[in-house]
């Protein structure tokens, strides 16, 4: 197997609210897609947006759950400042901020929110992450 990561789907409660958080408060390139799910190009990985029932019933799951999922996605900044301006501007959009950013003890800085759907994101700035 190749390692890499082709795509991540989303499962959200809501399709058009959260393709609008993710379009417009993140910014996200949106490409053409049909009307029952969205894709965003993020380089070589694809985030999908798909109704969590049509998720699970895809996978063959049951779509009741809550909770940490145990998994987080991370966006990476390249300053301190990126990263705070990163989590009030989510904020703005409705976003919550759940840790705010704070310095690290692996030398960077970092904070989480979650979008409108629960999922969990960490804003962060490593001086050692090379891709950003």
């Amino acid at each position: 197997m190749e390692p890499r990561i082709s795509l991540i789907t989303l499962g959200v409660a809501d399709l058009e609210r959260a393709t609008r958080f993710y379009e417009e408060c993140l910014r996200l390139p949106r490409l053409k897609t049909p009307p029952s799910v969205t894709f965003f190009e993020l380089g070589k990985t694809w985030l999908a947006l798909w109704p969590r029932e049509s998720l699970a019933a895809d996978a063959g799951l049951s779509s009741q759950g809550s909770g940490f999922p145990g998994f987080s996605l991370a966006h990476n900044v390249r300053s301190p400042a990126e990263v705070d301006a990163l989590l009030a501007h989510v904020a703005a959009f409705g976003a919550k901020v759940v840790r705010p950013a704070h310095p690290t003890d692996w030398g960077g800085y970092s904070g989480y929110f979650t979008d409108l759907d629960g999922f969990l994101w960490e804003v962060a700035h490593n001086p050692d992450f090379p891709h950003v």
